[in-house]
């Protein structure tokens, strides 16, 4: 009866044994879920706060001149007139983050660029009369100044390098990003970007 007793004393410190092991893993594997409940939340909440922003905005300036004449004879301009425009434009970058495309890798603990919307440029250009100097008999009239104003804006506009300000935007984007690159880093993320947008070695 002894021996059976310590038998059964030995399975029974086993089976206990297997009870606890178990239990003690079932307790992680839920504080483990937990966390990466807890990690991607937090990640995709940080996420979804980027909405549609301006990234960059310049503003540009400059002088344009306009002449003409009633009639040119041998080579001389007859009853000259001109025009000195004072031109301004407002250039601005943004894009649309509700395009963007982030995978949250929970297992790899990674966090995936896979698609970053490209830039939106808008150009807004302004014209002022600066100067002119007509005569009498041959007057700029309304319809001449418009055409001169219009002509000035659309010269503004085309003087915008727009490469220059994609190229710039793109390190100002990095910038607003920034909020999401750091929080996945504290939580011990890498950061892949499949886009890419951004140089490794900036991750």
């Amino acid at each position: 009866m002894t021996k059976y007793t310590g038998i059964l004393s030995f399975i029974f410190g086993i089976i206990l044994t297997v009870f606890l092991f178990l239990s003690w893993r079932s307790c992680n594997k839920k504080e483990d879920a937990a966390l990466i409940n807890q990690d991607y939340y937090l990640i995709t909440n940080q996420i979804q706060k980027m909405n549609k922003m301006v990234v960059l905005e310049q503003d540009f300036s400059s002088f344009q001149t306009h002449k003409s004449s009633a009639a040119s004879i041998a080579g001389f301009d007859i009853l000259p007139r001109e025009m000195v425009l004072y031109t301004t434009a407002k250039a601005q970058v943004s894009y649309d983050l509700k395009q963007m495309k982030i995978d949250v890798d929970t297992v790899n603990k990674k966090l995936i660029l896979q698609e970053i919307p490209q830039p939106e440029i808008k150009i807004f250009p302004d014209v002022k009369i600066h100067f002119m100097d007509d005569y009498a008999i041959n007057r700029f009239t309304q319809k001449d100044i418009n055409g001169v104003m219009e002509s000035a804006k659309k010269n503004m506009a085309k003087s915008v390098n727009q490469n220059n300000l994609k190229e710039q935007s793109k390190k100002q984007l990095k910038d607003n990003l920034n909020d999401i690159f750091v929080l996945a880093k504290a939580l011990h993320y890498s950061i892949e970007d499949k886009t890419n947008t951004f140089p490794v070695t900036e991750l």
